[in-house]
């Protein structure tokens, strides 16, 4: 996968990540992967929760210096060292074509079968449904580093949820829809080997719904969305999108899913 300098193996040296132009509070660099260390790290994490505030105070300076914001859950599987990284696996995003991605994702479910007659598993025949094509974009109704520094904070605040102990991570990566690929998540594994393709996704929904991804888990993904869907033909064709990229988050009709989707601030998707 193409990267762009690293800047993390300065905070070896320098954990305050001064000569970054940062003030990082105690945290660690994350190196560990499924094949053994990998050659420069792969994210830092701050030792202790997230409070609010904390993605605009650090993440805003630490963009600058080439590192993106991402909450990661410690308390999952152990944390990103218990996390099966394989970013040895992981091809360049840029490389791939989100519309081929998800269409061939959607044949590959309508082609399977739950064995109750659905295609897709959640009571909703979908076998031999076209692929429609691509949502249309929606229209941004918040800065989406905003919105995403909104997201974040909110994830902090709740507390226990989908993300029980979200600790703030930096990662070298070109874009916030990189991130997964950067560090080789492998949440999507039952699903897709290669996450790149899910960041081809992740990257058209950048330009088309201004999102951006807020939160890893084990298997879990958050984004912010800037620029929801606000009437419902658009959410319906979005529904269809996020059924292809992860059939494991509907577990209702299409119809009832995409009413959830107008207006929504963020998307939470998760893979069993």
């Amino acid at each position: 996968m193409a990267t762009l300098p690293n800047p993390l193996p300065r905070l070896a040296t320098d954990p305050s990540g001064r000569s970054l132009g940062l003030q990082l509070p105690p945290g660690r660099l994350i190196q560990e992967t499924d094949d053994g260390p990998w050659h420069e790290p792969l994210l830092w994490h701050a030792e202790k929760a997230a409070a609010s505030g904390v993605w605009k105070a650090l993440g805003v300076p630490a963009a600058r210096a080439g590192l993106l914001p991402v909450l990661v859950d410690v308390s999952a599987q152990g944390g990103p060292t218990g996390w099966e990284l394989m970013p040895g696996d992981v091809s360049y995003p840029g490389d791939h074509d989100a519309e081929e991605v998800l269409a061939e994702y959607w044949g590959d479910q309508n082609d399977g079968d739950d064995g109750n007659g659905n295609g897709n598993g959640n009571g909703e025949t979908v076998e031999g449904t076209p692929w429609p094509g691509l949502a249309p974009a929606g229209v941004l109704t918040a800065d989406p580093d905003v919105r995403a520094a909104g997201v974040a904070d909110a994830l902090a605040e709740n507390g226990p949820g989908w993300f029980k102990d979200p600790s703030l991570a930096l990662v070298p990566a070109r874009r916030s829809a990189d991130v997964p690929a950067a560090i080789g998540w492998s949440g999507p594994l039952n699903h897709e080997n290669d996450v790149a393709r899910l960041c081809a996704v992740l990257r058209s929904w950048e330009d088309r719904f201004g999102i951006r991804v807020v939160a890893l888990g084990f298997d879990v993904l958050v984004v912010s969305v800037a620029a929801p869907p606000t009437d419902r033909a658009t959410a319906e064709a979005l529904a269809v999108e996020h059924s292809a990229f992860c059939p494991d988050n509907i577990t209702t009709t299409l119809a009832a899913y995409a009413e959830e989707l107008v207006g929504a601030d963020s998307w939470t998707f998760w893979w069993d």
